[in-house]
């Protein structure tokens, strides 16, 4: 072969070379590519994380300021609490199909869907939040009475809850909102109203529990005040940034002028099973709740002290999970399937190293975290070797968390996280924490430890529907049709 011809075949080789490199520079500006990924992730998920982390520390702080009133303070918070996040819990199922339904939307740049979506959804989300509220409001102390056998607990709790349940409405709204936010690229928003809601329920609790600045001392109900006001702020917050979007035209939000049923069974297809997925699976963390509570004042008073340990890390990567569903959800929504499946890997692999991570933390600070509180030695003994029961299992809390939460919801097709979770809760979980506790008569951190092991259930079945492609689905087709 002659120079000339080898000279043409070497520029053109490094014509293509200079091609690739530019496609793969394209290709990290597109959200692809590792760096990309990253990139995209932490833009998405990074606001998402310290938002929940706010969320969380409402736990947390309520808990070292009541710690300070004693067990029944302490225990009669966590009943308060369960129901309470039973509740969160049941509306942020209908604001995760939000998130997956603006997601798609948004991917395919079709700003009426994403409009639809939001509204449809909201009206879905009041609704449910009726079935908590009037409870709440009408007979708190009934409910309070199926967590435990304790008066004296039941009714404290109940006068709390009382109070909290008033935060439902704006806790829905919040959600709604801030699903509608992210998922639309705009997740700084409900960033800094979590981080100013934080800072008005540390300043209020302060004053409203220790009756400081003039206030009398309100103790527990206290806590319960200052929760209901932060989540006002919050939520005035975030509905105050949507109405100056709208009028900047940021964002696209028109009130549906008549009820689209085929638009409305659509949302139903997705959201009735997600919606029972997640009351399924709150009703068994609440039996769990029942459970310890039958186990005695200190065992219940150790398992509410972990709660906003555990809050605190796995909201860390609730950030993951919420960016898994957007990220993958906007490439289903562009058919952008092999590209979908690759982020879901990255996104995994994310989430298995910070698990290992925060085990390993959790390990090690186990012991300076409950010498925080001002608590019996009995109980500070239970809390800490739960702690360590929570440091074994928390790889798997993560990984169903990005991997059914997020990655597998994003395709719209919420049956399989519906059965994943009926199996691991109520084949698995709430048997063995009967048999762990009433049967074996274990300690509270050996029935937490056994009936955890239903996550592991779950990552397992959740990895084998993952190696399938039924989840995926791209819930735009439909209307892009209609065009």
């Amino acid at each position: 072969m002659g120079g000339k011809d080898r000279t043409e075949m070497d520029g053109k080789e490094m014509d293509r070379k200079k091609a690739d490199r530019k496609e793969d520079g394209k290709k990290e500006m597109d959200g692809t590519g590792i760096q990309g990924y990253f990139r995209e992730m932490m833009e998405i998920g990074l606001p998402v994380t310290l938002q929940c982390i706010f969320q969380a520390s409402y736990g947390l702080v309520d808990q070292l300021m009541v710690g300070r009133l004693g067990t029944v303070s302490i225990a009669g918070s966590g009943l308060g609490a369960k129901f309470s996040g039973l509740a969160m819990v049941t509306v942020s199922s209908v604001a995760a199909v939000a998130s997956i339904l603006v997601a798609q939307y948004h991917g395919a740049g079709e700003e009426e869907g994403k409009s639809r979506s939001f509204f449809y959804c909201l009206y879905i989300g009041l609704l449910v939040m009726l079935l908590f509220l009037l409870p709440s409001v009408l007979v708190p102390e009934k409910i309070m009475g199926i967590y435990s056998t304790d008066l004296e607990t039941v009714a404290l709790a109940g006068k709390y809850l009382r109070i909290v349940g008033a935060s439902f409405l704006p806790m829905t709204v919040t959600l709604m909102v801030s699903a509608y936010l992210r998922s639309s690229g705009r997740s700084k928003p409900p960033m800094y109203a979590g981080l100013l809601s934080m800072g008005v329920n540390i300043f209020l609790n302060y004053i409203f529990i220790f009756g400081k600045i003039g206030m009398p001392v309100m103790g527990l109900m206290g806590a319960g005040y200052g929760t209901l006001a932060a989540r006002s702020v919050e939520c005035a917050v975030l509905v105050a940034v949507m109405v100056y979007y709208k009028r900047r035209r940021v964002v696209y939000l028109v009130l549906p002028g008549s009820l689209d049923m085929g638009f409305l069974g659509k949302i139903s297809v997705i959201v009735l099973p997600i919606l029972l997925d997640e009351f399924s699976w709150s009703i068994g963390e609440n039996i769990y709740a029942a459970v310890y509570g039958r186990m005695g004042t200190a065992a219940l008073a150790a398992t509410v002290l972990l709660n906003p340990l555990m809050g605190m890390f796995i909201g860390m990567f609730q950030g993951v999970s919420s960016a898994a569903g957007v990220m993958v959800g906007k490439r289903l929504g562009r058919n952008e399937r092999e590209e979908a499946r690759k982020v879901s890997k990255y996104l995994m692999k994310v989430g298995f190293a910070g698990s290992v991570a925060v085990a390993a933390l959790l390990f090690v600070l186990a012991g300076q975290y409950v010498r925080l509180f001002d608590i019996e030695p009995e109980v500070a003994g239970l809390a800490q070797y739960l702690v360590y029961a929570l440091a074994l299992v928390i790889f798997a809390k993560i990984l169903n968390m990005i991997l059914a939460g997020g990655i597998l919801r994003s395709g719209g097709n919420t049956k399989y996280t519906f059965a994943i979770d009926c199996i691991g809760t109520w084949v698995f979980g709430v048997p063995l924490a009967y048999l762990g506790a009433f049967v074996w008569r274990l300690p509270v951190y050996w029935v937490y430890f056994i009936l955890s092991q239903e996550e592991v259930v779950r990552l397992l079945i959740a990895g084998c529907v993952f190696g399938r492609e039924g989840w995926m689905r791209n819930l735009t087709e439909n209307s892009q049709a209609e065009k």
